[in-house]
């Protein structure tokens, strides 16, 4: 288990979409954090007080969390001293990236000498099967984006969220490091063996009563050339009864490919509805999940009405604006 509360390290991430770890964290539980703890030139900032490491300790923090996701999930030099420094003063660490906790040589030794614990999520422990494409009972929603970190996660736990809270039967189904911290549980789809990354879904979401909702973690898109085998794998892995197109508007590129543009959402839902349809073919498009984070208030209601009145399809921001009419859209399903 991971001991909380957490502190959230953001290291020196240059925006706040490199700290989404820190940032879901703390939307979606915000009683496990204490204070975010940020490096000379850390341009994020998620809105947890900023405490040095030993004031967050003395406040009751417990493991600090790495809440960077940078490309290629690096932990730099400066990195493992603020680290190493954490576990002297009694933390715990965890953390999601591919660059692992236990490979680093001073991590390992000041873990040994302390008895700190270190908690690296993105280690599957479970034989997970090769896929098999057997229909199974229950029903499943799948948020796929136009781009990575657009807002699938979100999208998952606010439609489960509105399920839970009208009493009906709903599970969120973690398939990154980020839903698995909030959550604790899950499989860390992209460090799965590929043959097997389909197989980890269909495990992650068994049969289940006929009328309950899995909100199956996206990852991933089909559209970016680095990451679009983790989604595939989630689409015919995932069987899903109804896919959720994943927006962020503001985008001039796919995120870290600055030679390749984004889709349109018309696209996007004519691309993964037959790739859906191959799994199960009665598969549907739901609705639009539109990030508008970077938008005014009247901005983001008109950009919505616009991609609703265009594609036909319940669209709003499911965090800013609540996730009832996404949920709604499931109830003919």
């Amino acid at each position: 288990m991971i001991r909380t509360p957490y502190l959230l390290f953001l290291g020196d991430a240059h925006d706040n979409l490199a700290a989404k770890v820190a940032q879901g964290i703390k939307d979606w539980n915000p009683d496990s954090v204490v204070g975010q703890f940020r490096m000379e030139g850390c341009n994020a900032d998620v809105g947890a007080p900023d405490m040095s490491l030993q004031e967050a300790y003395d406040k009751g923090a417990r493991t600090l969390v790495v809440g960077v996701a940078n490309r290629g999930g690096v932990i730099s030099d400066a990195w493992l001293r603020v680290l190493a420094e954490a576990m002297e003063i009694g933390f715990d660490l965890a953390s999601g990236l591919h660059n692992l906790l236990r490979d680093e040589k001073l991590l390992k030794a000041t873990s040994a000498r302390t008895g700190a614990t270190l908690h690296d999520v993105r280690i599957p422990t479970v034989a997970y099967p090769i896929a098999n494409g057997v229909k199974r009972t229950g029903k499943r929603c799948l948020a796929i984006g136009t781009d990575c970190s657009v807002g699938k996660m979100y999208t998952g736990l606010a439609m489960d969220a509105e399920m839970q809270k009208r009493g009906m039967k709903s599970t969120f189904r973690p398939t990154g490091q980020t839903g698995i911290l909030i959550t604790g549980k899950g499989v860390p789809l992209d460090a799965v063996v590929a043959d097997f990354m389909a197989g980890a879904v269909e495990w992650l979401t068994p049969d289940a009563e006929a009328d309950h909702w899995d909100h199956i973690e996206g990852q991933g898109s089909l559209w970016h050339v680095s990451y679009s085998g983790v989604t595939m794998a989630l689409i015919h892995g995932g069987q899903p009864d109804a896919l959720i197109l994943a927006h962020e508007p503001t985008r001039t590129h796919m995120r870290g490919l600055p030679g390749f543009g984004l889709p349109k959402l018309e696209e996007l839902r004519d691309m993964a509805l037959p790739l859906a349809r191959i799994a199960n073919p009665a598969c549907v498009v739901a609705g639009v999940s539109v990030n508008t984070k970077a938008l005014g208030d009247d901005e983001a209601l008109a950009l919505c009405a616009e991609i609703e009145d265009r594609m036909g399809l319940p669209t709003v921001d499911p965090y800013r604006h609540g996730a009832a009419r996404l949920v709604d859209a499931l109830s003919v399903i």
